[in-house]
């Protein structure tokens, strides 16, 4: 699961790097992953695309939206306020699940949510031009998208649980590469250095990280799960900071803080915020 946190942790450098628009690496970045995981699932002697059923089609839907949305959002705020208002997800779920799963809400879910409410504001706090503020709304939405996946990936093996949910990852980047194909492809004509940064970030940081992911999910309760996903919240500004010199503002920094600790403050406590563990962008 650190692995996988680690190579989720890297996309903020190399979406900035990359002198391409967010919809042409998102495309690219997807159909390669697309690939990679099926041909490792085949390889397997598994089946890399069955029939999917609706919950899979949603939770692809969500995963698809996610992808986009969070590489959109690195482009136009700092990778830290992207990375940590994705990582907002659990208060999304602390409303969903219980719609869902039909339980009643206690103090500490209200708790939580006020908590990382406030948390959220701080990111608004500070250097906000036209296109921060719209990144830092893509980045809130991206965490939504992570909560609806989360929450559809559960029902999937609730009610499905010798499914395999490699079916909606691969789904999901497929999904992607198709609907910014039209977008992306125009212009589209990267140089070998690109190629290479592109190559990278669908076989290994969304591939394999994802296999190392799956793998440890069979043996990490959610909880550990959870809490050691948001090292790639940690790592992902780190890198930005030592590639490109980017800053977050004090504000943004005390803001993820206080989401992260939130975040194991609740798993820790008791209730799983993403009971499947951070599938990330």
């Amino acid at each position: 699961m650190a692995l996988a946190a680690l190579l989720w942790s890297s996309s903020g450098l190399f979406i900035k790097v990359l002198p391409l628009g967010a919809l042409q690496i998102a495309f690219a970045r997807s159909l390669v992953a697309a690939l990679t995981i099926a041909t490792v699932v085949r390889l397997r002697g598994g089946r890399p695309f069955p029939r999917p059923d609706a919950l899979a089609v949603g939770c692809a839907l969500a995963y698809a939206a996610l992808l986009i949305l969070f590489v959109a959002a690195t482009k136009l705020t700092t990778a830290a306020n992207a990375i940590f208002l994705q990582f907002s997800a659990p208060i999304y779920l602390v409303f969903l699940e219980p719609w869902v799963t039909k339980r009643p809400l206690q103090r500490r879910d209200l708790w939580a949510v006020v908590v990382c409410l406030a948390a959220m504001g701080l990111f608004f706090v500070g250097r906000l031009g036209a296109g921060t503020l719209v990144g830092n709304l893509l980045g809130v939405a991206s965490g939504g998208c992570l909560a609806l996946f989360s929450l559809t990936l559960k029902l999937q093996r609730t009610s499905h649980p010798k499914a395999d949910p490699v079916t909606a990852i691969i789904l999901g980047n497929i999904l992607v590469a198709v609907l910014c194909a039209p977008m992306a492809l125009p212009g589209f004509n990267p140089s070998l250095p690109q190629v290479g940064i592109l190559l990278y970030l669908g076989v290994f940081q969304i591939g394999i990280a994802y296999l190392f992911f799956s793998a440890g999910m069979k043996h990490l309760s959610a909880t550990v799960a959870v809490v050691t996903g948001t090292l790639e919240a940690v790592l992902n500004p780190i890198w930005v900071f030592i590639g490109l010199g980017e800053r977050p503002t004090p504000w943004a920094l005390a803001g993820g803080l206080m989401i992260l600790g939130t975040i194991a403050w609740y798993s820790l406590g008791g209730r799983k915020p993403q009971p499947d563990g951070p599938a990330s962008a």
